[in-house]
């Protein structure tokens, strides 16, 4: 049953609509417009029929707040005939439609009925539309490999349960985009969505920012402060990295989660908090829990859902789909036409992309900034990538013979040490495993070829 709601401030109207509509619709009636603000709040009517001229706040303003929060609700405006002029201003800012009084029940019945099969339809065809196109994407998330369709059926599943989500993958694949997935496909989606990361605050302020404070709570503490909690009330709290978080600030993490309430810094009284918690890391948290730098409890109460994203290098079909996302976006903000060259976009699908998604949209975004013309080209992406496609080049002359052979050899066995190099961030002992060599072979062939590790980056 559709929920109609009815903001008149003559209580013989409100009723009469509520009396002639109730059979047909869910019918809610407010007096005036903060009354109205706060049920809306509560609850996205299907349709409002809407006063225009009302004590204090009129309709008009009822349809500016609206509009400035992005809620598109049907809305049919009463008006007498002498606020016409009133009521082609307020279909300017969005109204469906209006109806003059005194209105013809049944009149009002049909346009209604119309109104919301209208509705009906709009949300048919934006859902066939973002099938269509969650073929490929959904929300900011791009991707067409078997593991991201169905990390996209996955979320849809859980978007609408209340249940915490721990989102777990490496640095970089885009944790934070699953995060507002579930938020913007479940029935929070027009409420708050706050996201903190618990390792990038330093542990003495952690606390403060998560469940606020009052002011003189302590020294610096110059006025009242709200936290992320109560900031994301109504909403989804998104707790990222959550494994770098002190132990003491485990336990009254936990205690919040338990009991739905939090207590700023400087202030005893507890405050209801309703807010989905999703939480994500890069670490292990079974073996943190194992090492003591995690408590159990937290992870059972945060882990009721677990959501695994995987890395770039395991679903490698998306790569070029990806980079054609990002290199559309940028093109769009700088008013470019944009796009690769057959050997970059080669080195792009070859490379292994160890900073995942991040990388590669970094790779582009530097692509797009250092191109002429438009065309990125091989040497315009960073070095580690320059080295990868330079391999397709060798491996090319050595299959066509256009290079001599042991000049192309040599050039070939050095590019892979570079590469493997490069990929373990210079550390020789792990290059040398990714080679399948010992340590020592590796030097002997890196003194061959004068490769030197860079100062700042050598390791062992």
């Amino acid at each position: 049953m559709a929920f109609v709601l009815v903001v008149d401030d003559e209580i013989g109207v409100r009723e009469s609509l509520r009396m002639l509509l109730k059979s047909e619709f869910d019918v809610e009636t407010s007096p005036d417009v903060e009354t109205a603000l706060r049920i809306i709040g509560d609850r996205l009517p299907d349709l409002i029929i809407l006063d225009l001229v009302m004590p204090g706040r009129g309709g008009i303003d009822l349809l500016r707040e609206l509009r400035d929060r992005g809620m598109a609700v049907p809305v049919v405006v009463l008006t007498a005939s002498n606020t016409i002029d009133a009521a082609v201003g307020a279909m300017k800012l969005g109204a469906a439609d209006f109806i003059t009084k005194p209105f013809e029940v049944e009149a009002l019945r049909i346009k209604l009925r119309q109104l919301l099969q209208h509705r009906e339809l709009e949300r048919e065809v934006a859902r066939l539309r973002d099938e269509v196109a969650g073929r490929e994407r959904l929300g900011r998330m791009t991707g067409k490999s078997p593991v991201m369709l169905e990390l996209f059926r996955t979320i849809e599943r859980i978007a609408d349960s209340k249940v915490s989500v721990l989102i777990s993958g490496e640095s970089g694949t885009g944790k934070e985009l699953v995060a507002q997935a579930i938020h913007d496909v479940g029935p929070r989606h027009d409420k708050p969505f706050i996201a903190v990361n618990c390792g990038a605050i330093p542990h003495d302020l952690m606390e403060s920012e998560l469940f606020g404070h009052e002011r003189g709570a302590f020294t610096g503490a110059h006025d009242q402060r709200i936290g992320r909690f109560e900031a994301a009330n109504g909403g989804t709290l998104l707790l990222d990295e959550i494994g770098e978080l002190d132990p003491s600030l485990q336990v009254k993490l936990l205690r919040a989660l338990q009991e739905k309430k939090i207590e700023r810094l400087g202030n005893p009284h507890s405050i209801d908090v309703d807010c989905r918690i999703i939480t994500a890391t890069n670490r292990n948290l079974e073996r943190e829990i194992e090492t003591g730098r995690f408590r159990s409890d937290l992870f059972y109460r945060i882990n009721v859902i677990t959501v695994e994203l995987p890395p770039l290098r395991e679903r490698r079909e998306d790569v070029r789909l990806l980079a054609d996302t990002f290199i559309e976006r940028i093109g769009k903000e700088d008013g470019r036409k944009l796009h690769f060259d057959a050997t970059a976009i080669a080195a792009i699908e070859r490379y292994t992309w160890p900073g995942n998604v991040r990388e590669l949209e970094n790779a582009v975004e530097r692509g797009a900034a250092l191109c002429q013309s438009g065309l990125i080209r091989l040497e315009d992406l960073p070095d580690s990538i320059v080295s990868s496609g330079r391999s397709d080049r060798l491996r090319e002359e050595l299959r066509t013979g256009s290079g001599a052979f042991e000049e192309t050899v040599g050039r070939f066995e050095c590019e892979l040490l570079l590469e493997a190099l490069e990929r373990q961030r210079w550390n020789q002992t792990r290059a040398a495993e990714d080679l399948g060599v010992t340590r020592r072979v590796l030097k002997l062939k890196m003194d061959r070829f004068d490769i030197v590790a860079p100062d700042i980056e050598a390791g062992e």
